[in-house]
């Protein structure tokens, strides 16, 4: 029986259109065609057995040394054997062509000897999707058509055809592998792969010399850039939390979830991560995507997550019973049961998310009568259901309470949209800073707790979260207040295991959480940099570091008793913790130099 790979074998390509994970094996071992939420293609990933797989490896198997090319999402795999040794180099491609971005949906696999004559062993065998029904195969001179699919799958190559279910040959020269949804390839390939080839890596080379990284842990933050940069879904501007969906938070755990969507609690701090790399470009699509979901929904009774189409059409959450999942953990699930939940903290994001577009120039287009008016009316939602009962930032499916989380953003939304006020809006300005006050006022007196020394998960409730590291980030009380601080320290005491922070140690729908969530401890490194207690901040983001896979990639979860990664992966919201981490960990280069 074949297994699962572990996920520090795994790569991550795409374009911003799509995305694929590469194992070391040189299996495409998971990819979602044309976007992101999609159907699988290739999925043995969750299904080792009977998912659809694209392998270019050595012939028996075996691992390779995989590995990005420098400051690019471009993949390269070395595999060596008796017989010599050659390299597989993978890549979605991406440029600039014509003024515009040439993202086309296409996959691209270059084939080259290093030593010797090495004997390679080639498959590609896409599935139809969650039916995993095997598509017809339409052969041409120089290519394979499958057929079934919503669009036209064609694999141009010049490899013999006759080799491409496996048959082992020998690798004399360079070969290369195209594989394209709708238009087709129709020009010479070995020319053609190496000028997208080219033209990619120039691409990433440059887009990364355009953000601004700290003096410390710059590597880290560079890939984490890059990760983040293909969880963005350029056409309408979407960011997703990761593209797979089901990979287990811990073995036995049932937790596994569909994060092949937008979320909105994610909003604000993505775009904070975007603003510290100097990527305006991203942050002005993302804030279109989000003005366009808060436009489309006149009552503001929004959902917590959407389709990057903006659309929340199909995302009622089912099992796919016959799937056997990640090293056989299920359930696998496609849709995602917080599409229905009420998350009150969404308000309080959407208006750190969309106030820059009043007091950044940079947005000055965006500005008009119509989002200002929008922006209010999130505003008068965050002050009118803070303190009210919710599934909170951790999606809780049951017994909803009044957040202290939650209840902490509906305060954000009124004193930044205060802070707007005094801009564009001056007869307002008390009437937001009131709301805050009072909220301000609620939340100390109702979540404080004297006998816990800290502020606590709910209104009233004695239970400690994770979530409220942001407390220093959102500037709710100054560092130097003695409940902050406490706060601070208790949370990083008791939610800590081995160094590693979980998000809560209570009950919930599924049991007391078993694996440390990477993004917590990321939280932790920031609150105590803004506490000014920058040399613990450093000792943690160090320790943070372990977490990372050998090609500087992050899971969603991280078990301190083993190195083996869990959970969604790359997980978008880690990366982003990472970047705010050091930005806020390391010294400015004006301090450094």
């Amino acid at each position: 029986m074949s297994e699962s790979p572990h996920l520090e074998q795994l790569a991550l390509i795409g374009n911003c259109q799509f995305s694929a994970h590469v194992a070391d094996t040189g299996e495409i071992v998971w990819c979602c065609l044309p976007r992101f939420d999609a159907e699988p293609i290739f999925s043995s990933l969750l299904d080792a057995e009977t998912g659809g797989r694209f392998v270019v490896g050595p012939v028996g198997g075996g691992r390779g040394k995989l590995h990005y090319l420098p400051n690019s999402n471009v993949v390269e795999t070395i595999h060596e054997g008796p017989e010599g040794s050659f390299r597989v180099v993978d890549f979605a491609p991406r440029f600039v062509l014509h003024g515009r971005y040439f993202r086309p949906t296409m996959l691209v696999r270059m084939v080259q000897p290093l030593s010797g004559t090495p004997r390679v062993s080639v498959l590609c065998d896409p599935r139809l999707g969650w039916s995993r029904g095997e598509p017809a195969r339409v052969q041409g001179s120089n290519h394979v058509e499958y057929a079934g699919f919503e669009s036209r799958l064609r694999l141009t190559t010049d490899i013999p055809l006759s080799y491409l279910g496996g048959r082992p040959f020998a690798l004399s020269g360079p070969r290369h592998l195209v594989l394209t949804w709708g238009e087709p390839v129709e020009e010479p390939l070995p020319a053609l792969c190496e000028r997208f080839l080219s033209e990619t890596l120039r691409y990433w080379e440059r887009w990364v010399k355009h953000c601004n990284i700290p003096p410390l842990y710059q590597s880290e933050v560079i890939r984490s850039a890059l990760v983040l940069k293909l969880h963005c879904y350029e056409d309408t501007g979407a960011i997703v939390a990761a593209t797979t969906t089901s990979i287990p938070e811990s073995p036995g755990s049932g937790r596994t979830w569909d994060y092949r969507y937008c979320w909105l609690r994610d909003s604000y701090y993505v775009l904070g991560a975007l603003r510290r790399l100097g990527q305006f470009e991203e942050r002005e699509r993302f804030v279109h995507y989000l003005l366009d979901i808060a436009a489309s929904s006149p009552s503001l009774d929004l959902a917590p997550l959407y389709r990057v189409d903006g659309s929340s059409a199909g995302l009622e959450e089912r099992v796919l019973e016959a799937w056997p999942g990640y090293a056989g953990e299920r359930p696998v699930r496609v849709g995602n049961a917080a599409s229905s939940h009420s998350q009150h903290d969404i308000y309080g994001e959407m208006v750190l998310a969309l106030a820059p577009i009043f007091v950044d120039d940079r947005f000055r287009d965006d500005r008009n009568p119509e989002s200002l008016q929008l922006l209010e009316r999130l505003t008068q939602k965050a002050v009118k259901v803070a303190g009210t009962p919710d599934a909170g930032i951790w999606e809780f499916r049951q017994g909803w309470k009044p957040q202290t989380f939650s209840t902490l953003m509906c305060w954000a939304a009124a004193d930044r949209m205060a802070r707007v006020a005094e801009r564009v809006l001056p007869a307002q300005v008390e009437r937001y800073r009131a709301d805050a006050a009072d909220i301000r006022a609620r939340l100390i007196e109702q979540t404080w707790s004297q006998e816990q020394g800290a502020f606590v998960s709910t209104h009233g409730g004695a239970g400690l979260v994770a979530a409220l590291l942001q407390l220093p980030t959102l500037r709710f009380l100054p560092p130097t207040d003695a409940r902050l601080i406490a706060t601070i320290e208790r949370l990083a005491a008791d939610l800590s295991h081995e160094g590693w922070l979980y998000r809560y140690r209570i009950q919930d729908d599924f049991g007391k959480p078993s694996v440390a969530f990477t993004l917590c401890t990321f939280w932790l490194v920031e609150a105590l940099a803004l506490l000014g207690r920058t040399d613990q901040a450093q000792v943690v983001f160090e320790r943070a570091r372990a977490a990372m896979s050998p090609l500087g990639l992050l899971s969603e979860d991280y078990p301190t008793s083993s190195t083996r990664m869990w959970g969604n992966y790359p997980q978008a919201y880690s990366h982003v913790g990472l970047i705010h981490a050091a930005f806020a960990a390391s010294p400015r280069w004006a301090e450094y130099l």
